[in-house]
């Protein structure tokens, strides 16, 4: 009974993968390997929660996933429905609840951001930045983020003896870049209490300053040029409006604020429940929608410049660098970790090949502007 049971629910699952030319047990890269029986069921009734956890567990397989998560992705796979309630308490739990409270806003930096800076610097470039680089002159990831942290740092048109802020700071990459080529003073916050170490550690005699505090906390302080980069996504569409009166009151008129995001296409109020569980707890990525209303009367938006393509590429990058490391890693990240880490690079890369997320810089100012600035690229 139970074996007949399984082959019906297998066949099910088969015929909705058809849809995306992927097969269970195929010899592609791309293809689905089940190592227990038990996968089928799981992923039936829980989903991308369960996909994900599966792969955790080591219930199944792919040698290729990120194609395989492409494939799934333009197939609109993802918007297939499960039959448990957990989608349904989401929502509801994201319609009621603000999930990135003042309470609740040093939770991310914990459980992500904290993890471990030996992860970091082994994953990612010297400067350790760890968002979408710019890869359209360059051919490694040094060079991509080094273009990228200049493309910011042109598109603000920085000058020396500017004061600048960096909302969701990181490791300090783009203030020290910011204040060793365009002679600027800095002051970055993060909510990760190891980030704000390594930075400090790090910064030597820049005219730098880093602390430990929600963008909700900082004084009324005038900045002449704000940036953020990869930390919106953790504000949540409650708080959008918070977030750009935050960078309108402490902006000085005619300064310029630089938004550097992941975005969704639409404008949702929840994220993927697997990323949400694992990676980036309370995360929510933006619409451009949601991001242009909260800003309505505050900030002019001068240039909107999409790339997610390139985040393709960073992902792909961290992942090898992940993978090369791992032996020396691995004596204190455990297996499941790893499977986690490389299941999270790789559908996150996916995710930006198949053009399911992206990637935006939005460059904002408040009037009065003397002059319409020309477009960097």
């Amino acid at each position: 009974m139970m074996g007949g049971w399984h082959e019906a629910a297998k066949s099910l699952l088969e015929r909705r993968l058809a849809a995306a030319d992927v097969r269970l047990d195929g010899r592609r890269p791309w293809d689905i390997r089940i190592h227990r029986p038990r996968f089928v069921r799981r992923v039936l009734v829980g989903g991308a929660l369960a996909l994900g956890e599966g792969y955790m567990a080591g219930d199944w397989d792919a040698a290729d996933l990120e194609t395989l998560f492409f494939r799934l992705l333009r197939a609109g796979l993802d918007r297939g429905a499960s039959f448990a309630p957990g989608p349904l308490l989401r929502r509801a739990g994201a319609l009621l609840f603000n999930a990135q409270s003042p309470r609740r806003a040093g939770h991310i930096g914990r459980v992500h951001y904290d993890l471990g800076n030996d992860l970091y610097e082994a994953m990612l470039d010297r400067r350790m930045v760890y968002s979408c680089g710019y890869w359209r002159r360059a051919d490694d990831l040094e060079a991509a983020q080094e273009a990228k942290l200049d493309l910011i740092c042109r598109k603000l048109r920085l000058e020396p003896g500017m004061r600048l802020l960096d909302i969701g700071c990181g490791f300090g990459s783009l203030l020290f870049y910011a204040a060793e080529r365009y002679g600027v003073i800095g002051h970055g916050i993060t909510v990760s209490q190891r980030q704000a170490a390594w930075a400090q550690e790090h910064r030597g005699a820049l005219p730098v300053t880093i602390e430990v505090c929600d963008y909700r906390a900082l004084p009324a302080t005038g900045y002449d040029r704000i940036v953020s980069v990869g930390m919106v996504e953790h504000v949540g569409w409650r708080n959008y409006r918070a977030f750009m009166k935050t960078a309108a009151e402490r902006l000085v008129d005619g300064g310029s604020f630089l938004l550097h995001t992941i975005g969704s296409n639409t404008s949702v109020r929840q994220t993927d429940p697997w990323i949400a569980k694992y990676i980036f707890p309370n995360s929510h990525l933006p619409s451009l929608a949601q991001l242009t209303r909260a800003a309505e009367n505050l900030l002019l938006l001068d240039d909107l410049h999409s790339f997610g393509p390139d985040y393709t590429l960073t992902l792909r990058a961290w992942l090898r660098r992940f993978i090369t490391a791992w032996p020396q890693l691995g004596s204190r990240y455990d297996e499941v970790f790893r499977r986690m880490w490389s299941y999270y690079l790789q559908i996150s890369a996916a995710a930006f090949r198949a053009g399911h997320i992206q990637l935006w810089q939005l460059l904002f100012s408040k009037p009065p502007r003397d002059t319409i600035a020309d477009t960097v690229r």
